[in-house]
């Protein structure tokens, strides 16, 4: 079980160790922040690195691609692993410890306990990614108990997995904040995604869609259009003209449940997930 350091980061691979140094810090009075990624790190993952060290005394960074939240036709095997460039990244932001376990120390032998994802996990990427959501709050539980921080941050980008784990925290009555910070976005829109490697320059051009979509929608409900089906509407002509290969969906929901409503007449979201080229995209808005 190794503990090194790289620079001013420690890397912790056990997951005792992990926990002891977490409790020990909360003894000392030392409020400890969570960051929870699978790694291949951008911005994005950046702004909550900066959210939890500017807000707490001590925060702590997971890297671990969690394979049972990957179906089995779905990118495990190719998504980027680059942890001497994560780490590299983490040096000046003043981040403590980073926990990065062997997947053998997650799910060791004769591993069986799996949680029951809350009922907003069921549809949108429920629907599109059968047993997702049991493997990506399994893991988060299994953090949660590893790392028993007092506040964790999770991005926007992932809208659905943000509120499911939020449900989770309350249902369960877990001890711990849940903080979802904005999406960054390239300055031409797109969302900051690990899977962006994947596209080539022909790709990401049309991967722009996605935002247009939604930038398309946004304006559409600020013009006064309260009709859910116009705006679903709206997005998928606006996908289509940019020539993304798939939609899975383009859908306006209650911002809270998720729920689909019959008229934009509360805080809504914008939700979308799609194909472009061999890469598999989401982006969502908020329509307060």
């Amino acid at each position: 079980m190794r503990s090194t350091m790289t620079g001013t980061v420690q890397v912790i691979e056990c997951p005792d160790s992990m926990r002891e140094l977490v409790r020990a810090a909360q003894s000392n009075g030392r409020r400890v922040g969570l960051v929870p990624t699978m790694g291949a790190l951008h911005e994005g993952h950046l702004s909550l690195v900066r959210a939890s060290t500017t807000e707490c005394d001590v925060t702590a960074v997971t890297i671990f691609v969690n394979p049972s939240q990957f179906g089995a036709n779905e990118d495990l095997d190719q998504y980027p692993r680059s942890l001497e460039n994560d780490l590299a990244a983490l040096e000046s932001l003043a981040v403590e410890w980073v926990f990065a376990p062997q997947t053998a120390q997650m799910y060791g032998p004769g591993f069986s306990t799996w949680i029951s994802p809350p009922e907003i996990a069921a549809t949108l990427e429920g629907e599109s990614r059968p047993g997702h959501f049991r493997g990506v709050c399994t893991i988060v539980l299994k953090l949660f108990q590893i790392l028993p921080a007092d506040i964790v941050y999770f991005g926007q980008k992932d809208y659905q997995q943000s509120q499911v784990i939020r449900a989770m925290a309350r249902d369960l009555d877990l001890p711990i904040e849940v903080s979802v910070q904005p999406t960054v976005r390239e300055s031409d829109g797109l969302a900051l995604s690990s899977r962006n490697q994947y596209l080539n320059g022909a790709d990401r051009q049309r991967a722009l869609g996605l935002s247009r979509a939604l930038q398309a929608a946004a304006a559409a409900v600020a013009d006064g259009e309260r009709s859910p089906q116009a705006v679903e509407q709206l997005m998928l002509s606006e996908l289509r003209n940019a020539g993304v290969d798939e939609v899975e969906y383009a859908a306006v929901a209650d911002a809270q449940t998720l729920a689909p409503v019959q008229n934009i007449d509360r805080p809504c979201v914008a939700l979308i997930a799609a194909r472009v080229g061999q890469t598999r995209l989401i982006d969502n808005r908020l329509f307060e």
